[in-house]
């Protein structure tokens, strides 16, 4: 588990991990300085290791190799500390999957808290729905309820020098290597964001600065045109008909703005991770 300043959430998580049917498990919780009174709940939860960083410290890569090479067993369960199971039978099935040899790494759903944005209920239900579109496309993968098998991860963990994307980059090297990364519905836990516009835009950047650093196409790949005006115009008309679905038409102007910092974000960030990642490299 990794955490941060997210007690109103480890308030119900902690106990929710408790209560589950599969026993045979063991905390170990890594937390980047909080000063919200998460320090008190991780305690009273007796984790066997519990490690406290400083928030100029963290690095989700390093964080989770560190957690990888610290876990007895030979799989290890990644839970986000504001992702809340729903139900005893979150972890059971994410353990069941890993049984099998072949799965290098699973996930399970996510469900959108009560008060997230339409525009971000409708990425989660695009991402993990009955009818999820990301079962479409060439890659998807959430790190934030979630299992790896101990066996693969040593042979190449996750690259510390990315600061974000570091389970998509990871998880398309163990495909590449012959394994399965399966989706693993039975599992749920309850999670999202309420990011602002400038948040939006800071973690798209993010994520596409590091996607570029394993993208197997060109750099002209994405673009003004394709990448922002066509990529935001589809993504609108998504959330035009979930909104529609939900009765929640009003939020379709806070949808708009969220979409075209997305997107902006999306291609500034690849086009920067291109030139650190990719020509800094063959220059």
């Amino acid at each position: 588990m990794r955490s941060y300043n997210e007690a109103w959430a480890l308030k119900d998580t902690l106990p929710s991990l408790q209560r589950q049917n599969h026993r045979s498990w063991e905390l170990l919780v890594t937390d980047s300085g909080s000063i919200d009174g998460s320090h008190e709940l991780i305690r009273a939860a007796r984790p066997a290791q519990f490690n406290i960083i400083e928030p100029s410290e963290y690095n989700p890569s390093r964080v989770m190799n560190h957690l990888m090479r610290s876990a007895r067993s030979g799989f290890g369960i990644f839970l986000n500390a504001d992702a809340t199971p729903q139900g005893p039978d979150w972890l059971g099935p994410l353990v069941q999957a890993l049984q099998n040899a072949k799965v290098a790494a699973c996930f399970g759903r996510q469900i959108s808290r009560p008060d997230c944005p339409a525009v971000f209920a409708c990425d989660y239900e695009r991402c993990f729905g009955d009818q999820r579109e990301s079962e479409s496309w060439d890659h998807f993968f959430s790190m934030v309820s979630s299992g790896l098998r101990r066996d693969v991860w040593e042979q190449r963990g996750f690259r510390e020098d990315l600061q974000y994307a570091e389970d998509d980059e990871y998880t398309r090297w163990c495909r590449a290597q012959g394994y399965e990364v399966r989706y693993v519905p039975e599992s749920v836990a309850m999670h999202s964001h309420n990011y602002t516009a400038a948040q939006s835009f800071r973690r798209a950047f993010g994520d596409a600065r590091a996607m570029a650093a394993s993208w197997t196409g060109s750099r002209s790949d994405l673009n003004f045109p394709g990448t922002v005006l066509l990529g935001w115009a589809q993504d609108f008309a998504k959330d035009i008909r979930f909104c529609a679905r939900k009765n929640r038409l009003g939020e379709l102007p806070h949808a708009a703005l969220i979409r075209w910092r997305q997107r902006r974000g999306r291609l500034a960030g690849f086009q920067q991770g291109w030139s650190e990642y990719r020509e800094r490299v063959h220059s």
